[in-house]
């Protein structure tokens, strides 16, 4: 059974006081409301790791690094490597984000060396992966995503895949206010899965988390949440707001079962 995560990417957002403000606000909710069927994951910016890990006291809020780097240390200027990453206090980590990949210009095979690094510093890896507009009209959706998930996930090993959570995020749905309709998401949820069970075996395939991400607010998320392939969100715009983030955080717990 995988994992059901609601996880907020704050981005490049929110200085110190407010980063605090949010985890508190989140805290007390989760404090005062327990959930039982999901996983809350904040993702700040790197410069509030520690702040957060340290105000996350309640066990089934976590914190993840939103980037690392693939070396262990030395000379890269401007890096966090895993053992940074986990000594600040994180378990997760975001890798191949569209902004990583687009505009910092990830490859590939950088993001498959962050990702081994990441499991076997023992971090919990969010991957992620998705088409452009141009891709999805052109037909070329389901190919890429293939290509994409073979590129970083073909070595690893039947007992190691379920600790990489996997988050489709179509690009042309990331921060524009268009989102995917349910069906298209449950259609790529359900793609990835059959790939990782055609791939390792379907009893590994049922143990991934498999996120949906792309404008998801309280809005569209029973919809979306009620998929059967889709196991929570990677939440952008909407976590960086505690009124938002929580409302997503019930709209899980009621639906993510």
């Amino acid at each position: 059974m995988s994992r059901k995560i609601i996880a907020g990417n704050w981005k490049m957002n929110l200085h110190l006081k407010e980063g605090a403000d949010l985890i508190s606000a989140t805290n007390s909710y989760l404090n005062q409301n327990p959930v039982e069927h999901i996983d809350v994951v904040v993702a700040p910016p790197a410069y509030q790791l520690v702040q957060s890990s340290q105000l996350s006291g309640n066990v089934k809020l976590s914190v993840s690094a939103q980037n690392m780097a693939a070396q262990d240390n030395g000379a890269f200027t401007g890096e966090l490597s895993a053992s940074m990453v986990k000594d600040a206090g994180a378990e997760l980590v975001i890798i191949g984000h569209s902004e990583r990949r687009e505009i910092f210009g990830e490859q590939d095979d950088l993001l498959k060396q962050k990702l081994h690094k990441a499991i076997d510093s023992g971090l919990y890896p969010i991957f992620c992966v998705g088409e452009s507009l141009e891709q999805r009209k052109n037909g070329e959706h389901f190919k890429h995503i293939e290509n994409q998930l073979k590129a970083g996930l073909s070595d690893f090993s039947s007992e190691q895949l379920p600790n990489i959570i996997v988050a489709y995020e179509p690009i042309w749905a990331i921060g524009t206010g268009e989102t995917a309709s349910p069906e298209q998401a449950q259609e790529m949820h359900a793609f990835i899965r059959k790939f990782l069970g055609s791939h390792f075996s379907a009893a590994v395939a049922d143990e991934v988390s498999i996120l949906y991400g792309g404008s998801v607010k309280p809005g569209n998320a029973k919809d979306l949440f009620g998929q059967p392939d889709i196991d929570g969100g990677l939440i952008g715009g909407a976590s960086i707001k505690a009124e938002s983030f929580i409302e997503l955080i019930k709209i899980g717990e009621e639906v993510l079962r």
